[in-house]
């Protein structure tokens, strides 16, 4: 189905190239780290794409040519096509986009005023990917100590610092050596979401498995965290900052275990949810996790129904 006719499509496509420094999605995308760039510059591909039928991608369409009627439209579109929370993740690059047009200005305060009156689509309320349990993650572990190659011993400190720091798989693919403190079992995440710093904490358990893995690596300075070859030979280099390669090794690693399929970002569902279940206070959560509000670690805490009775059993109405 067409969204709009031929000649409006027109309207939309760049008629000359444009600078990277006057482009309202250069310069949107380029305030972003190199993590969020990839998934955003995506989305923005994909809104250009159903706006145009294929024609355009976030370079070649005009946004400053966006009204209302072209916004909702690819907000009814998407709705349609794919899950809640992948549409808003969207719906906020479109607005960040247009907010920049505005700034270049590029687009009247009017047109942009109406064209991100976009309401966000609402979500069903089902959590998102699933949390692990003891008996997979030992599975994991044990499937990559069983031999302990190269790979094998990487793969295991890879699945430590996930399951233990709660990190991103960006988070983890930038990591150098030197951000690790083994005395005080400290890991500084340097570039979070956001460019923002944290420090993480380890468990001995998770820093003997990392020792192993050092033991082959090296103390050469460089990635913390790096490919081995089909020689069995570590190449010290990161791995692409995207984190696609990250993610990558923990499907395989499932698939070798005989675990389900899980991404890596549910082995940061488990931290989180583990925390909540050790009665973590949401503050300490969001501060480990690197989120920005404490809202968003809530959307972390998967503790039921039974959890929520039980709270409620030490309030009392009379004296004892």
């Amino acid at each position: 189905m067409y969204l709009l006719s031929a000649a409006e499509v027109a309207v939309l496509k760049l008629t000359e190239p444009v600078p990277l420094t006057s482009h309202p999605a250069a310069v949107y995308l380029g305030s972003l780290s190199q993590g969020s760039q990839r998934a955003m510059r995506s989305s923005l591909n994909a809104i250009a794409f159903v706006l145009t039928d294929g024609e355009c991608d976030c370079f070649t369409l005009n946004w400053s040519k966006l009204r209302y009627r072209h916004t909702a439209a690819v907000r009814t579109a998407l709705k349609q096509r794919l899950a809640p929370t992948t549409v808003n993740k969207m719906l906020v690059a479109l607005r960040r986009v247009l907010k920049e047009a505005h700034r270049l200005d590029l687009i009247e305060m009017t047109d942009y005023t109406k064209a991100i009156d976009l309401a966000n689509i609402k979500a069903s309320g089902e959590l998102r990917g699933r949390a692990l349990d003891e008996d997979e993650i030992f599975s994991l572990i044990e499937s990559c100590l069983a031999k302990r190659t190269p790979l094998d011993l990487r793969d295991a400190a890879v699945i430590a610092i996930l399951r233990i720091g709660g990190i991103r798989r960006q988070e983890l693919a930038d990591l150098k050596l030197a951000d690790l403190d083994l005395s005080s079992g400290s890991l500084i995440v340097r570039r979070g979401k956001g460019g923002k710093r944290r420090v993480v904490y380890l468990t001995a358990e998770a820093l003997g498995i990392i020792q192993d893995w050092l033991n082959v690596r090296g103390s050469e300075p460089g990635a913390l965290i790096c490919p081995v070859n089909k020689a069995r030979r570590v190449e010290l280099r990161h791995f692409a900052s995207d984190g696609d390669g990250i993610y990558k090794l923990v499907r395989e690693r499932a698939t070798k275990a005989g675990v389900k399929r899980f991404s890596p970002h549910d082995f940061r569902r488990t931290f989180c949810s583990d925390l909540f279940d050790s009665d973590t206070d949401i503050f300490t959560v969001q501060k480990l996790a690197g989120h920005v509000s404490p809202s968003t670690s809530a959307k972390y805490d998967r503790r039921g129904e039974e959890t929520k009775r039980k709270a409620v059993q030490g309030l009392k109405l009379k004296k004892s």
